[in-house]
């Protein structure tokens, strides 16, 4: 049956399965051993949508190789915390002391939060909380930990006896003022706690070491001038991070990484370092960015782009994952109107999981993915109601109140059956009145028709209305839709009327039901009110 799944882990996972023939191949890997899988992360700046969603996909993909595989695995979350700070974040406090320290591995930097030991401690903090906070199963190391403690020096000490060759792999990517003077190896200078002002000076293969100079200016921050012979060994040096990547990827044996689009290439090079080290580079794929409202890729730095917190006030959870999950090879904008229209795919994606046996049918549906820790309790995972989150948020637009009393006894009305979903709706009902009240209302705008031809069709939409006494939105529907077609009004452009006229927008849900959920009289009510200039 694992040929037969569709969906894009199972597509990553046989990618998996493949790598470890070919390293089992290669060097006899045990297939005791757990498989590898590691997310890294830069903490210059706070967890953002991209670090939940980064983190996600890996566990999505984690989750398929367990349908293929009784492997065991494991999932790293890396922090490069001795990466030098390159400029201060946009969105932090005590910023002038943080610029006094630009240069510095981030482990080294006083924290201007003032609650943790170093800057990189209080981001990782708040990784770790924030990927706590979902629930999300991991094993968080850091670089500091990694390089101070020795458990890198093996690679290290590959890398300085490699130092050529892994100089022929980057250097030919640099411009050529840079490429005399580049070298894997970037120093902590021993005077001034620097990193990205040092410059290598000669080599010492023989005894692990290598010779440095503190001279090289970087965006204001000043070089010391001390010069020093150091060893590669027990966090004295730090190499570049294409060839730190590389480092990770040898040293402990990761057997997937996904990354973003932009580092496609630097992704080439890591693999091709490593396979100079004399190791197999870990399978993975690319993702496209999220962007923001303007269509630029959305910087934690700078803090731009929808965050999870705002898309929390819209929107459940479950929503912005099924927005995540959908083609990670696609660009995609990430911001407010998205949120309806995203709530909407996931419910109807989590009422058809619902509703069939077909166990590949089940296995590919992104619920699978999404809904994971419940599927996984043997929860009940299905919404059978079928409201949508669009007709709850236009419901609460014609009502115009914050009485939750009052919509429920709407949605009893349209179903008896409501109450079975009454935790997924009662979810969506309060993110509906955040929504409606942060971004519809202001913007509400009634319209009566002042078309001849256009109030035509709602007199003769109404006189169905008026004499219908059936319970079937597909009637109402396509009673709506002929009061258009029998006068000959181009369909967009009724629809709209309607919008404008019932619900003070220009787009909605299909009428029939959001009637039939209203009410017929209430809705006759309603376009008398509007034909009579009240709102």
């Amino acid at each position: 049956m694992s040929e037969q799944l569709e969906a894009w882990p199972y597509r990553e996972a046989r990618e998996i399965l493949d790598h470890l023939e070919r390293a089992e191949k290669r060097d006899g890997k045990s297939k005791d051993k757990p498989v590898l899988f590691e997310t890294g992360f830069g903490p210059s700046g706070l967890p953002h949508v991209g670090t939940f969603s980064e983190v996600a996909r890996t566990n999505w993909v984690r989750r398929a190789f367990a349908q293929l595989s009784d492997r065991p695995t494991r999932l790293l979350a890396f922090s490069d915390d001795m990466d030098g700070l390159r400029k201060v974040p946009d969105n932090i406090p005590n910023a002038d002391m943080v610029q006094q320290h630009l240069g510095k591995p981030l482990c080294d930097i006083p924290d201007p939060f003032g609650e943790e030991e170093s800057f990189s401690g209080y981001m990782n903090a708040k990784l770790r909380s924030f990927l706590d906070s979902f629930g999300f199963d991991y094993e968080f190391i850091s670089s500091k930990d990694k390089y101070r403690s020795g458990e890198f020096n093996s690679g290290l000490l590959r890398i300085l006896e490699c130092y050529d060759e892994v100089r022929n792999v980057i250097v030919p990517t640099l411009r050529k003022p840079s490429r005399e003077d580049w070298s894997p190896f970037f120093p902590v200078c021993e005077n001034c706690g620097k990193v990205n002002n040092t410059r290598v000076t000669d080599t010492h293969p023989e005894d692990g070491t290598i010779s440095y100079v503190c001279d090289q200016s970087f965006r204001g921050s000043q070089a010391c001038g001390h010069e020093s012979t150091v060893p590669v060994t027990d966090g004295h040096v730090k190499v570049g991070w294409k060839v730190d990547w590389a480092l990770r990827w040898y040293v402990l044996g990761v057997d997937y990484e996904m990354y973003g689009k932009d580092l496609i290439d630097s992704a080439a090079l890591s693999a091709e370092i490593v396979r100079v080290l004399g190791g197999e580079p870990p399978a993975g794929m690319f993702y496209e960015m999220f962007l923001d409202e303007n269509g630029a890729k959305i910087s934690k730095s700078k803090g731009t782009g929808l965050s999870i917190d705002e898309w929390m006030q819209y929107g459940p959870l479950e929503s912005l994952s099924w927005f995540i999950f959908k083609r990670p090879e696609k660009a995609k904008k990430l911001f407010f109107e998205v949120i309806p229209r995203s709530t909407d795919q996931y419910l109807e994606a989590l009422s058809e999981y619902g509703q069939t046996d077909d166990q590949t049918a089940l296995l590919d549906n992104p619920i699978h993915f999404i809904e994971a820790d419940r599927i996984d309790a043997g929860e009940d995972v299905d919404y059978g109601c079928g409201i949508s989150y669009s007709v709850l948020l236009n419901l609460v637009s014609v009502l115009n109140t914050d009485d939750k009393d009052m919509i429920w006894d709407y949605l009893r009305r349209y179903d008896e059956n409501v109450d079975d979903d009454a935790e997924i709706l009662e979810g969506l009902i309060e993110r509906a009145l955040n929504y409606y009240r942060d971004y519809v209302l202001p913007t509400k705008e009634y319209q009566a028709p002042d078309d001849e031809e256009i109030l035509v069709g709602v007199n003769q939409l109404r006189e169905f209305l008026a004499n219908y006494d059936g319970d079937d939105p597909e009637e109402i529907q396509s009673a709506t839709y002929r009061a258009g077609k029998d006068n000959d009004i181009k369909l967009g452009k009724w629809f709209k009327a309607m919008y404008r006229m019932l619900l003070g927008q220009d787009r909605g849900p299909r009428l029939g039901t959001f009637i039939h959920l209203y009410g017929v009289k209430e809705t006759l009510e309603l376009i008398d009110r509007r034909l009579a200039g009240e709102e």
